[in-house]
């Protein structure tokens, strides 16, 4: 068989996004008999058929389903390795780490004091991290576990208990400890492009197995306390953000089984850069050191 081309998988995950091959064509700039052409010889050479097509449908057959989850791989692969190259061939290139706004913004400026290489530092949404390693925009990132980590190395840095934010006069506010099942059919706040996992976790329903009931959507932890302290929503949040983050309107209450949050280092799996492990390292030092979240502050 002979090798597939980057453009092809390309041309073919537009068409498997649009799922119509007029808006393909467009979105890649080019017209539809070529865009056609070159799936059906993508399908010869494959010897399966990617799209089930009529007049009025078109929709992907269990072979295209796979091929469209594998080729995001590739593809970020390929990314990956053009940005890091040309990245290397920089006079002194930084590492570029990554974290969430507002996510151990002291842990990592202690970290970037001590490490001795140059540090860029990306500030990016939730959930984008992890992307951003498998595509080559940066060498390590902060991130909250748990989290979908395939393909990267994780270093977690500490552990900590979660708790409620809940706003002032709630009647949950009214109680020394909450469990997960106090959140059952209450509002929590809403991470744009998160998953039913993510969904799950942050409303403290990954221990009871129930349905998540959204809330307003935010997207930085500002936000999401803004959104408690107005009434309209209840929020599991890690203890950390309890001591740092006190907030007017806000009370945190302990919720004893919700499942503890992880803050840790990943890089992409079989990274040789030496510059990462000296960053790991110092991180991990520079964690030991720090003392660990635990009391919830009274309100």
């Amino acid at each position: 068989m002979d090798d597939v081309e980057v453009r092809e998988l390309r041309y073919f995950r537009a068409v498997a996004e649009e799922l119509n091959f007029s808006r393909a064509a467009e979105r890649l700039g080019m017209a539809q008999p070529p865009l056609s052409r070159a799936i059906r010889l993508l399908e010869r050479r494959l010897g399966v058929q990617l799209f089930e097509r009529t007049s009025r449908h078109v929709s992907l057959t269990p072979a295209g389903n796979v091929l469209f989850t594998e080729s995001a791989k590739a593809l970020d692969a390929v990314t990956a390795a053009v940005r890091r190259t040309r990245r290397a061939a920089q006079t002194a290139p930084a590492l570029v780490v990554t974290a969430k706004s507002g996510v151990a913004t002291d842990l990592l400026r202690r970290i970037t004091e001590r490490h001795p290489d140059a540090v860029e530092i990306r500030v990016s949404g939730f959930g984008e991290q992890a992307a951003m390693l498998r595509d080559g925009r940066a060498d390590v990132a902060l991130l909250g576990c748990p989290g979908d980590n395939a393909g990267l190395d994780i270093e977690v840095l500490r552990t900590e208990p979660r708790v409620a934010a809940l706003p002032v006069g709630h009647e949950l506010a009214r109680r020394a400890a909450l469990t997960c099942a106090d959140f059952a059919g209450r509002a929590t706040p809403f991470w744009p492009d998160s998953s039913a996992a993510d969904r799950a976790y942050w409303s403290g329903q990954d221990v009871t197995g129930g349905p998540v009931t959204p809330g307003p959507v935010v997207r930085d932890s500002a936000q999401l306390l803004e959104t408690v302290a107005l009434g309209h929503a209840i929020a599991l949040l890690p203890a950390s953000v309890a001591e740092w983050r006190s907030r007017e309107g806000v009370v945190y209450r302990p919720v004893v089984d919700a499942t503890p949050y992880s803050l840790a280092l990943a890089w992409p799996t079989g990274a040789r850069d030496e510059r990462i492990a000296r960053f790991v390292r110092t991180a991990v030092e520079v964690s030991a050191a720090l003392p660990r979240p635990g009391a919830v502050p009274a309100g």
